[in-house]
């Protein structure tokens, strides 16, 4: 068996082309849906992930602002750049880039963004009205990674309605708030929640209809570790230094073999990270349309 590719760059274009028919609604009920970024310090990755939703924004005709503070910003200069946001006529919908540098508490940061502009759907009360909204339509923004998981999967064939999925890692942006949606009675899941206190790991990911791996280990899931014909999202990164080229290149917590085994897989780079961006588009798409509609 060779898995089906679940090629998140693909699917991310289609979406984007959507967004695109979508904005120019918006901008002819004269609504310019707008996103902002706030990034604090100058880690890398963190500014290649900000420039690609800025390249993503220009492509589907939203505009953007960058708000770019340096390593030893405090907190309060933080939530200074976010209350402005909150302000903002220009900006539907904003995100501070995580991680933050240490001395910075994210969730005491993430909790002063207007929850009706919350792009990343990171704001408590958005994940608390999302852990809360039973058989009710979720109307608040869903954190972006988990959604973009949901949607690969949809688009690639995999039926999530009565799958048992295998969530291996609940960290904030990913395992955690996943393992929440998937529940939703329009997704209809079975979860099963794993993280580094479960005893036997391979035992809870070898019956999953999915394993959906966040564990940022690097090829944490071997082929012996699963269920043949399962659905795989490779979601975790870790980033080694490649001896041949000496540079930083990213690995994924499932190991590649695994594509012998499973019906569907999503590759890492190239799966879950494009659609990460793409659903931070729509996130800020749908704010402006909740505007539109008040």
């Amino acid at each position: 068996m060779t898995a089906i590719k679940l090629d998140g760059r693909a699917v991310a274009a289609d979406i984007k082309n959507e967004m695109r028919e979508r904005v120019a609604k918006l901008r002819a009920q004269g609504i310019a849906p707008g996103l902002g970024t706030i990034m604090v310090g100058d880690d890398p990755a963190s500014k290649i992930y900000v420039n690609g939703k800025h390249k993503d924004s220009a492509e589907i005709g939203i505009k953007s602002m960058r708000i770019e503070l340096p390593d030893d910003a405090s907190a309060d200069d933080v939530k200074v750049a976010i209350e402005y946001l909150n302000r903002s006529k220009s900006c539907t919908g904003f995100i501070v880039q995580l991680p933050l540098p240490s001395h910075i508490e994210p969730f005491k940061v993430l909790e002063k963004i207007d929850p009706a502009k919350d792009a990343d759907g990171l704001n408590p009360l958005n994940l608390g009205q999302l852990a809360l909204s039973g058989n009710v339509e979720i109307t608040v923004p869903i954190p972006c990674t988990p959604r973009g998981i949901v949607e690969l999967g949809r688009r690639g064939g995999f039926d999530w309605d009565g799958a048992n999925v295998c969530v291996v890692g609940q960290g904030p942006t990913a395992g955690r708030p996943l393992s929440i949606l998937l529940t939703h009675p329009s997704i209809n899941a079975t979860v099963d929640s794993c993280h580094i206190g479960t005893r036997d790991l391979a035992a809870h990911t070898r019956v999953a209809d999915a394993v959906v791996a966040a564990a940022g280990v690097a090829h944490l899931i071997t082929p012996d570790m699963v269920k043949p014909g399962a659905a795989v999202f490779d979601v975790g990164v870790t980033r080694r230094l490649d001896p041949e080229t000496g540079k930083s290149k990213i690995v994924g917590d499932v190991d590649p073999a695994v594509g012998e085994v499973a019906g569907w897989m999503s590759p890492n780079p190239g799966g879950v990270g494009p659609m990460t961006r793409a659903m931070l588009m729509v996130n800020v798409v749908e704010a402006a349309e909740r505007q539109a509609a008040q």
